[in-house]
Parts: structure tokens; C-alpha cells; sequence
């Protein structure tokens, strides 16, 4: 039962529901749905689908993930970057509207479902790590421009394309001059509408007496009342005769359960893509839930959150939608809205059924610039060009791998980029690890604490190397360790002692120890002899199973201090009679 509870964790706080609970997630449900319409169709539409597949992708995942995800508060759907990403990887298999790109959009989520579900399965979790947050940060940011721009067009009401920033500009700046007017002021008002709304609307309504609470929740529901007043204006002006783009009919109903094109000729190029949008949707909603539940002081399973994503990305498949993940701003809101448990996600899509059953046919007017505009003003919470200063304070690695990252997806498109981002951020790590930070220590006067020499004062012996090493020793680092032993013994002729400080040293890999090896050869011909201190368990049980411990020329110490009194009492014994060379 306790494992069964493990996979499903709706068997855990499913017997604890009760009409509290029911009352919170209703509420939530209520606003969550509200959002998500509007949200939904514009991101439908940034993947260049039909609208109603935003509907179809914000119904069944919902379901899924409240039956298999850990978090409580975390709402699932269609979200900005993985709309582009989905976008971008489709648009090479086929064009856009055509029923070969969305049947390709349908499989790219039964993928990236299957490989989030394999990666649950055998707890592979830790390979989202290879994503580092300052990279993410970046990817992000430039995906937030990209989309921003590739709006302008439907603000507008002219035609462009491109899937980079310098393809976009040209194309838009090749066009702008056929604006049209009509679509301008609908596209245009909106988008400035939205704008007040995110910053002026909340201190309106609560100089006007409303509580902070509720003003801040019909603050975030702004898209649906400029959809509301955008399409009764399309209706009674006709807009749709003057030239506007409008969205047109939505079929209404319920998607049908349908079996994805298993045997598609598009799987192996959309392979690569698929396995990006699960690392990359993962790791967006696992920060997004890690973070809501510690302001609950609750936690989620990062393994468990890969089932549960899977399982909602093929709820998506088999449900006419297009991939998903955990979105920032609607968790947000269903937390804010008081959300309980994971029930909240089964109203909202019971909510979003219900739209699409009773009133898609009123969303026939609806302008193509508007949610164009609602695309873009989510957007914009995105991009965060301050990464950049604070990664280039913080370390220059750090600096490059974001830059990379930003730079990379604005100019060659987000596949790269992210790719460019990872490789840049592993070889940096590489880099760093293969040239470990190793400081000569002594002792610091009156402890038996033991520092870096050119921080601190302490008490050093020239017949004794004392030497840390900050890095666990592995095939990378082992030659440089080696070089930079003999290079430091040079300087110190009078050696007869190496005691090599292993605190930080927590593996030890094969060519790591065949040169641990030929270091203490070599430092026995020359009548110097090798020490190990604090030495770890893990390390050791290694050392144990190899021939390394037998052939050392000295001992493995508990402590540096006592590695250096021991080497310090045995060469006054030896030289009794011989001045001691001590440096403080």
C-alpha cells in the first residue's frame, strides 16, 4: 500500500478531503479558470495551433497531475516557453495550420510524456542539475524576448516569421509599413489596457475600498475582461469586415480520446526536442513547486513530479492537446487563491470543460491582436536582463555560461541556445574541477586548526609540505595535482614530507589514484615521504580494495594536526642535534 501510495499520491490526501477543502478549491478553481481561458488560446496560438487546442491541453493534464503530482498548489497547462519551444521544434516538420504540424505538436507531447514517465520510473531526477539556474534564468529571459516579438506581427496586422531575434527584426522592419490601422488600435489598446492593469489596477480598487486580497485577484483576471471587451467590440464594429484577424469558429464540446500517430515519420527530429521540452518543462515546474510549498512548509518529490508531468503531457497526447508543464503565474494564483490540494486542478478542468461545452461559439470574435497583447504582457515578467550583472558580480563562469545562453537564443533560435547553454555551463564545470584550487597550510598558533599560508599567520616547517587539496581527484584533475605537487616541491628542496589534506575530497577515481600512485613512487626516490589526512569513509573503503594503502611510503592520519606532529616528533628524533627552520 505504501508503495501504491508512493505512485498515486491522491490515495494519501484523498482520505483526509473533506468540505473545507472542497470550499478552497473551488474558490481557487474558480480563478485559476478564469485566467487560464484567455491563457490557454494565446499560447495555442503561439505554438501555431488551432485555440481549441489550448482548451483540450488545460483539461486532462490537470487531472492527471492532481492524481500523480506531489505538489498542491501547482496548476499544469500550456505556458509560454514550451509553446515557442513546441512552435520551433514543429514548424521544421511541417507548416503550420496543417494538419501533419499538429498531428506532429500531439506526438511531441506523447514524447516528452513517455521519457518524463521513463525518468520518474527509474528516479532520474538529478539529470534536470545539468540545467544550472543562472542558465535557465537565461533561456528564459531571451525566449521571453523572441516570443514578445513575434507578437508585434498580430499587434500590427502584418506578416512575419522568423525564429530568431535578428530574423524577426528584419522581417518586421521589411513590413511595417503595411500596418494596419484597425488591428493597430484593437492590438494596441489592449496591450496598454493590460499594462495599467498589472500596475495601476489593484491601488484603484483598494483606495475604492476593496481588500488587498480580492483587488489583487481581479487584478490578475485583466485578460479575460479585455477579451470580454475586444470581442463585443469586434461584434458590433465589425471588425472582422475591416480587416481584423479574428480568432473565427472554435468547435465546441470536449476533445476526443484519440490514439497519437504512433508510427509518425517525424519522430526522430523531434526527438532531441522532445527531450528538451521535458528537462526544460521539468525543471520550471519543480522550481515552481519547490518554492510554493515552502511557503507552506510542505515538500514535493522531484521523481514522483517527473511521473506526474509525464503523466499529464500523454493525458495531452490522447486528449488532442500539445505538451505542458507547471506555469509560474497560475500556481501563483491558485496558491494566492488558497488552493488546498491537488483537487483544485480537477475543478479547474472541470471549469475549463465547461467553457468549451457552453461558451466557445462567443469567443468566434475574439481578435488575434488581443491575445497577441496577453501574450505579450505575461512575457514580459519573464525577461530579466539583471541576471547579467548579477552572475558577472558573482563569478565570471556563471557570466559566461548566461551570456552564452541569452546571446545564443536570441541570435540562432531556442534549441540551440538551451543546448549551447548546457555545454557551456558542463565545460566550464570541467574547466573549474580540472584545475582544483590547492593551498599550502599550517597551523594556526595555539589550535590544532590548520589554514591557507597566504591568508593567514600560522606556523609552517620547510621540511614539511603541508598541502590541501579542494576538489574530489578524478581522471580531469589528476595530472594537474600531480604537476602542481612537483612544482611546489621545487620550490621547497628541503622537504621530507608530504601531507596531503584530503577534507575535500570526496571520490577518488581510478586515474585519480594511478596518479596518487606514481606520485608516492616517485616521492620515494627522491627520499620524501607521502601522508594522507582526513581521509573520508567513502574514500577509504575505495583505498581498501586497492594495493595503494600497502605501498604508501607514510601513514593515513585522523587529523592534519596530528599528521603533523607525528612528521614533525619523527624529524626531531631524527635530527636531534640540528636546528629547526621554522617560518611563522
Amino acid at each position: 500500500m505504501h508503495t501504491l501510495r508512493r505512485y498515486l499520491p491522491i490515495l494519501d490526501w484523498g482520505r483526509r478531503y473533506n468540505r473545507g477543502a472542497l470550499m478552497d478549491d473551488g474558490l481557487a478553481a474558480l480563478i485559476v479558470t478564469v485566467m487560464l481561458i484567455p491563457q490557454s488560446l494565446a499560447y495555442a496560438m503561439l505554438a501555431g495551433l488551432p485555440p481549441e487546442m489550448g482548451l483540450y491541453a488545460s483539461m486532462l493534464p490537470l487531472v492527471a497531475y492532481a492524481l500523480f503530482g506531489t505538489s498542491t498548489t501547482l496548476s499544469v497547462g500550456p505556458v509560454a516557453v514550451v509553446s515557442l519551444m513546441t512552435a520551433s521544434a514543429v514548424a521544421q516538420i511541417a507548416e503550420a495550420g496543417s494538419g501533419a504540424y499538429i498531428e506532429a505538436a500531439i506526438l511531441l507531447s506523447l514524447m516528452s510524456g513517455g521519457m518524463l514517465l521513463l525518468f520518474g520510473f527509474f528516479r532520474l531526477g538529478f539529470l534536470a542539475s545539468f540545467l544550472s539556474h543562472p542558465v535557465i534564468a537565461g533561456f528564459i529571459t531571451a525566449s521571453g524576448v523572441i516570443i514578445a516579438i513575434s507578437q508585434v506581427r498580430h499587434i500590427l496586422g502584418i506578416e512575419a516569421h522568423g525564429d530568431n531575434l535578428l530574423q524577426l527584426v528584419t522581417s518586421l522592419a521589411g513590413t511595417v509599413a503595411t500596418a494596419h490601422l484597425p488591428t493597430l488600435v484593437t492590438g494596441g489598446a489592449t496591450l496598454l489596457f493590460l499594462l495599467w492593469v498589472r500596475s495601476g489596477l489593484k491601488p484603484v480598487l483598494v483606495r475604492l475600498g476593496m481588500s488587498d486580497y480580492w483587488a489583487g485577484m481581479l487584478t490578475r483576471t485583466g485578460p479575460v475582461f479585455a477579451v470580454i471587451g475586444t470581442s463585443v467590440a469586434a461584434y458590433y464594429l465589425d471588425l472582422g469586415a475591416r480587416g481584423v484577424s479574428l480568432v473565427g469558429h472554435i468547435p465546441a464540446g470536449l476533445p476526443e480520446f484519440t490514439l497519437p500517430v504512433l508510427v509518425h515519420p517525424a519522430w526522430r527530429e523531434l526527438l532531441v526536442s522532445a527531450l528538451l521540452i521535458s528537462i526544460i518543462g521539468f525543471v520550471e515546474s519543480v522550481s515552481v513547486g519547490h518554492t510554493l510549498a515552502a511557503r507552506r512548509r510542505q515538500r514535493i518529490v522531484p521523481d514522483q513530479e517527473l511521473i506526474g508531468l509525464g503523466a499529464s503531457n500523454m493525458a495531452a497526447a490522447f486528449s488532442g492537446g500539445y505538451p505542458v508543464t507547471g506555469g509560474f503565474a497560475r500556481s501563483i494564483v491558485n496558491f494566492d487563491a488558497g488552493a488546498a490540494t491537488p483537487a483544485s486542478g480537477i475543478l479547474t478542468a472541470l471549469g475549463i470543460a465547461l467553457s468549451a461545452v457552453f461558451f466557445t461559439p462567443y469567443l468566434a470574435y475574439l481578435p488575434n491582436a488581443t491575445l497577441a497583447a496577453t501574450i505579450i504582457v505575461a512575457v514580459l515578467s519573464l525577461v530579466d536582463f539583471s541576471i547579467l550583472k548579477r552572475t558577472w558580480d558573482y563569478g565570471v563562469s556563471d557570466f559566461v555560461a548566461v551570456a552564452i545562453t541569452i546571446f545564443v537564443t536570441l541570435g540562432l533560435g531556442v534549441e540551440t541556445g538551451v543546448a549551447c547553454g548546457v555545454l557551456a555551463s558542463l565545460a566550464l564545470h570541467l574547466y573549474k574541477t580540472s584545475r582544483p584550487h590547492m593551498a599550502v597550510v599550517g597551523e594556526v598558533p595555539g589550535t590544532e586548526h590548520y589554514r591557507n599560508v597566504d591568508r593567514h599567520e600560522v606556523i609552517t616547517r620547510s621540511d614539511i609540505l603541508s598541502l590541501r587539496i579542494d576538489e574530489s581527484l578524478y581522471f580531469a584533475n589528476a595530472s594537474f595535482v600531480e604537476s602542481r605537487l612537483y612544482t611546489l616541491l621545487e620550490e621547497r628542496p628541503e622537504a621530507r614530507h608530504v601531507i596531503l589534506m584530503c577534507t575535500a575530497v570526496n571520490e577518488i577515481d581510478l586515474s585519480a589514484l594511478e596518479a596518487l600512485e606514481s606520485i608516492n613512487r616517485q616521492l620515494r626516490d627522491r627520499n620524501i615521504t607521502l601522508h594522507l589526512s582526513e581521509v573520508k569513509g567513502p574514500v577509504m573503503d575505495v583505498l581498501r580494495h586497492t594495493h595503494f594503502l600497502e605501498e604508501l611510503s607514510g601513514k593515513v592520519f585522523l587529523s592534519q594536526h596530528h599528521a603533523f606532529q607525528h612528521v614533525m616528533a619523527v624529524e626531531d628524533e631524527t635530527h636531534r642535534d640540528q636546528p629547526h627552520n621554522w617560518v611563522i
